[in-house]
C-alpha cells in the first residue's frame, strides 16, 4: 500500500469520475432503454440472450422455481438469513416517521401527510456472485414504509435461473413478483414498462456501469436511490490497534472490485507498518487475490499524521462510505466525525457485520458524497404532502398581504384569486 506521510496539506478525496461512464457505453444504454419503451418484451429477450447468453421469453420467476431454491439451501443458512432480517427490520422499524398536524389560535390547520410509495423497483446485481444481502437492504425499507408493490429485477445465470439464496431471501420477505433480467434492460422495463412487466415509482439497488447509466438516464420519469459508486472503506487507528484485524477488514472492501478503495489514517507509523506487512502477507492465499491486489495498488494508501485530531480532519475530508474508528477510546471520537456513510466503533464492529447481520442498511453513499447524503432508509419509500387548511379568521387577516405579494413578483392572477374571495372593494 501507498504510505503518505502528511502535516495536513495533502489533496485527500476519494471522488474519482466513474460514474459519467464512455460516451459508447452511454450510448449503448440509451439505445437500450429505447428498444425496451419500444419493443417491450421482445428487446428484453434479445438483450438477455446478448449479454447474458440464455434465451428467456417467459421472465416472471414461478413458485416451483423458489420451492426449488428452498430445497437447494441448507436449512441452517435459511435460519441465518431469518435471523439478519429480524435485526435489518427492527432496525429500520426505528426510523418510521407519523404524519402530524397541529393548530393555530386562528383556527387554521396545518400538517404533513407521510404516504409510502405505491411501487418500487429492487435490482440486484448477478453474474459470478449472488447478492441475498442486497435483497434483504433493499426491500425491508420499502416493506416497513408500507410500500405495496415491491418488484425484483436480477440477471439470470447461464442455466436461466436466478441464485437460490436471492430467490429464498426474496420469498421470506413475501416477494413473489420477481423478473428473471438484468442490466439496462431491466431498468428500463421498471421505469416504462412492458407488455408484462408495470412501471414502478422508484428504483434501488447497485449494478454495475451500464445500470448506474440506466438509472441516471430513467431519473425524472422515476426516482432512484443514488448512483453508487465503487466500495469504500477508512479505518481511523491508533497504535493500539491490531494490525491483522486492521489489514483483513482492508482487503474485505478490496476484494469487491478492483476500483474499491482501502484506506488507512493512524498517528502510528509502527502500525502503519505492520499494516502494510501484514495486507501483502493475507493477500497471498485470497480467494480473489487478483482483484483484491489491483485493488490496493492502485486505490489503497495508508496516510500517517502526526495526530489523531489530524486524522480526524482527513476522515473528514473523505467522507467514506465505510468508517472503522479502532482507537483506544473510539465513542470519543465518534463526535468529531462529520462525514461517513456508515460508522462503526471498536475491534468487535467489522465492517462486514454492518453488510450483513447488524441491522442498519448497508446501501452508503459513495465518492465522498457521505458529505451530503444518507443510508438507504425507510423515509426514502415514504413522500410527504404538506397539509394546509386556512381558517376563514387568518384569511381575512392576511388576505392584502398575500396579494400584495403576488403582485410584487408580477403574478396579478395570483392576487386576483385572492382578493375574489377576500375583503369587499373599498
Amino acid at each position: 500500500m501507498k504510505l503518505t506521510f502528511t502535516n495536513g496539506n495533502a489533496a485527500i478525496s476519494l471522488k474519482r469520475s466513474i460514474d459519467s461512464g464512455t460516451e459508447e457505453q452511454r450510448k449503448t444504454v440509451r439505445f437500450i432503454i429505447d428498444e425496451v419503451r419500444k419493443v417491450g418484451n421482445a428487446a428484453i429477450s434479445a438483450f438477455t440472450k446478448q449479454f447474458d447468453g440464455v434465451e428467456i421469453f417467459d421472465f416472471l420467476v414461478s413458485e416451483f422455481e423458489i420451492q426449488q431454491a428452498y430445497s437447494r439451501l441448507k436449512q441452517d443458512n435459511i435460519e441465518i438469513m431469518q435471523s439478519a432480517i429480524f435485526n435489518i427490520k427492527e432496525y429500520h422499524e426505528r426510523q418510521l416517521t407519523s404524519s402530524w398536524f397541529y393548530h393555530r389560535k386562528d383556527g387554521t390547520m396545518l400538517g404533513q401527510k407521510i404516504t409510502p410509495l405505491d411501487s418500487v423497483g429492487v435490482y440486484v446485481p448477478g453474474g459470478t456472485a449472488a447478492y441475498p444481502s442486497s435483497v434483504l437492504m433493499n426491500v425491508i425499507p420499502a416493506l416497513v414504509a408500507g410500500v405495496e408493490r415491491i418488484v425484483l429485477v436480477s440477471p439470470p445465470g447461464k442455466d436461466g435461473y436466478l441464485p437460490a439464496g436471492v430467490l429464498v431471501a426474496a420469498a421470506e420477505l413475501g416477494i413473489r413478483e420477481i423478473y428473471k433480467i438484468g442490466g439496462a434492460q431491466a431498468i428500463a422495463a421498471l421505469a416504462y414498462g412492458t407488455e408484462t412487466i408495470s412501471s414502478v415509482d422508484k428504483i434501488t439497488g447497485p449494478g454495475n456501469i451500464y445500470v448506474a447509466l440506466a438509472k441516471r438516464e430513467v431519473f425524472g420519469q422515476v426516482d432512484i436511490d443514488m448512483i453508487a459508486g465503487p466500495s469504500e472503506i477508512a479505518i481511523l487507528a491508533d497504535k493500539m490497534a491490531n494490525p491483522r484485524e486492521i489489514a483483513a477488514d482492508l482487503l474485505s472492501q478490496a476484494e469487491h472490485d478492483i476500483m474499491a478503495s482501502s484506506i488507512l489514517v493512524t498517528n502510528s507509523h509502527e502500525l502503519a507498518k505492520a499494516v502494510d506487512s501484514e495486507v501483502d502477507r493475507q493477500l497471498k492465499d485470497l480467494p480473489r487475490k487478483e482483484i483484491a491486489s489491483q485493488s490496493i495498488e492502485d486505490h489503497g494508501m495508508i496516510y500517517v499524521t502526526e495526530t489523531l485530531t489530524e486524522a480526524v480532519s482527513i476522515i473528514n475530508e473523505l467522507a467514506p462510505e465505510h468508517l472503522e474508528i479502532l482507537t483506544e477510546r473510539p465513542d470519543e471520537l465518534l463526535g468529531k466525525i462529520k462525514h461517513a456513510g456508515a460508522i462503526f466503533l471498536g475491534a468487535y464492529s467489522s465492517e462486514t457485520v454492518g453488510d450483513y447481520f447488524a441491522g442498519p442498511n448497508h446501501v452508503l453513499p459513495t465518492n465522498g458524497t457521505a458529505k451530503f447524503s444518507s443510508p438507504l432508509q425507510v423515509t426514502d419509500f415514504q413522500k410527504k404532502s404538506s397539509i394546509i387548511s386556512y381558517s376563514k379568521q387568518a384569511f381575512e387577516e392576511n388576505a392584502k398581504k398575500i396579494a400584495a405579494l403576488a403582485r410584487l413578483e408580477g403574478l396579478e392572477a395570483h392576487a386576483r384569486a385572492i382578493e375574489s374571495r377576500s375583503w369587499e372593494e373599498e
